[in-house]
């Protein structure tokens, strides 16, 4: 048992030495336990970025396109910490705690998916236990609060931008990142111009890598890649989400990325009033518009009236009754009095789809007069007065808003529309139906 670490060693490190050509060949040839040495050693088959870097850095944020390869190369850091002896207690923490059990812990390249020991997820506990004893504690972005406390020599976040509540949970966590010699921090993500991302970035202990969806493509499905290339090309969503680039705030954009984040709150009823909005796509398919499905609630009176933006349901290329059956089901969910649909494109198609999911709901149509701008203008004073809040972080949302309106930036801002009724009906007086379900 003794020479097992040495017999591995020297195996991965004669496995290190080989030609491309020698590594196709040789396998076919490797007794079963040298091949396995060698499909588990990650500074093998994992891609530089994907490699933690060298030097005595606190912060590694690795950035990259969808599909990019970013969770596996946070879950072999994690695990070469845990099994080495590196890290004894370590934090894994997503966008909410569903996240980090189906993505970072058992999603096809989470933790538990990796060819070496396997730890035991303990769920009454919420955490990850190793044979040596080492554990990782799993956290949610969604409860800032759940990170006073605990303390960790190491931390894995994942999707930082799509957190709800990135500067809070991240100050909380630096806190806590206390034990041991050298305290370390990993950040995978998808880039958006936040501040979290941008104050991560700037650290002069913060070292950086980054990687596009195309690197990693023997890996994804070819559909799924030339899907979103072509939807996305010339876009600067194709820059972001898939070239994994930090793209940021457009100039003559209605919002700003940092405002909406001040924006940013829990929500606190009652609330007198609850809508759901939608905007149906003109078609349907892959290539059409998306359907902007927007909840959001509003309470007070006159200028001291505020909203708050609950959800977005919005999804892409499905047929009416697919749309309207969402809207139902997030109208039931939030308690909503009534449903706000854009008729332009339908008329009185769109009331009975959503009629026939939900009968309950009083449906009110209401048609565009107004050129988008124009409507969406009133909506940006609004949030500028500071009387509407965004319950959580909805980043395709989000992108749409810090987007309208500036030079160059295509694409059709059907999540917005979808805001813009909702919030036109609950503060600008746009509310001609009863507040009371019908039933």
């Amino acid at each position: 048992m003794t020479k097992t670490p040495y017999v591995q060693n020297s195996a991965a490190a004669l496995l290190s030495s080989l030609t491309q050509t020698g590594r196709d060949i040789l396998p076919k040839s490797l007794p079963r336990s040298l091949k396995q040495v060698w499909l588990d050693d990650w500074r093998e088959w994992g891609r530089p970025e994907q490699l933690a870097p060298a030097g005595d850095w606190r912060c590694w944020v690795f950035m990259g396109g969808r599909g990019a390869g970013k969770t596996r190369a946070g879950a072999e850091w994690v695990h070469q910490l845990a099994h080495s002896g590196g890290a004894g207690r370590i934090a894994l923490i997503g966008p909410t705690f569903h996240d980090v059990r189906e993505v970072m812990i058992e999603g096809n390249s989470g933790l538990r998916s990796l060819t070496r020991e396997r730890p035991v997820y303990e769920a009454s506990r919420k955490r990850l236990v190793w044979s040596n004893g080492a554990q990782a504690a799993c956290l949610s972005a969604e409860d800032p609060d759940s990170l006073r406390g605990p303390q960790f020599d190491a931390a894995w976040c994942d999707e930082l931008c799509f957190w709800s509540y990135p500067d809070e949970t991240l100050q909380t966590l630096e806190h806590g990142l206390r034990l041991g010699q050298r305290p370390r921090m990993m950040v995978t993500t998808t880039p958006r111009p936040i501040r979290a991302l941008k104050r991560l970035l700037v650290e002069p202990d913060t070292v950086r890598t980054s990687s596009t969806t195309f690197r990693n493509k023997e890996n994804l499905s070819p559909d799924f890649v030339a899907a979103l290339d072509a939807r996305w090309a010339g876009t600067v969503r194709h820059r972001q989400e898939l070239l994994g680039e930090l793209i940021e705030e457009a100039e003559g954009a209605l919002w700003r990325r940092a405002e909406i984040e001040d924006l940013r709150q829990r929500p606190e009823g009652p609330f007198d009033r609850i809508v759901v909005a939608v905007d149906p796509p003109a078609s349907v398919g892959p290539d059409a518009d998306a359907c902007g499905i927007i909840a959001a609630a509003a309470r007070g009176e006159g200028f001291a009236r505020e909203a708050v933006v609950l959800a977005d349901a919005s999804l892409q290329g499905a047929a009416p009754h697919v749309w309207a059956a969402r809207a139902a089901e997030l109208a039931r969910s939030v308690g909503a009095h009534a449903i706000v649909a854009e008729a332009n494109n339908g008329g009185e198609m769109v009331r009975a789809v959503l009629k026939a999911a939900a009968p309950e709901f009083y449906v009110r149509l209401v048609r565009a007069s107004e050129g988008k701008r124009a409507r969406a203008e009133p909506i940006a004073a609004l949030y500028a007065q500071g009387r509407v809040k965004h319950a959580a972080a909805f980043p395709d949302l989000e992108d749409e808003m810090c987007a309208f309106g500036a030079d160059g930036r295509g694409g059709s801002p059907d999540r917005l529309d979808a805001l813009v009724w909702a919030l036109t009906d609950l503060l600008l007086g746009g509310a001609m139906a009863p507040r009371a379900r019908i039933l």
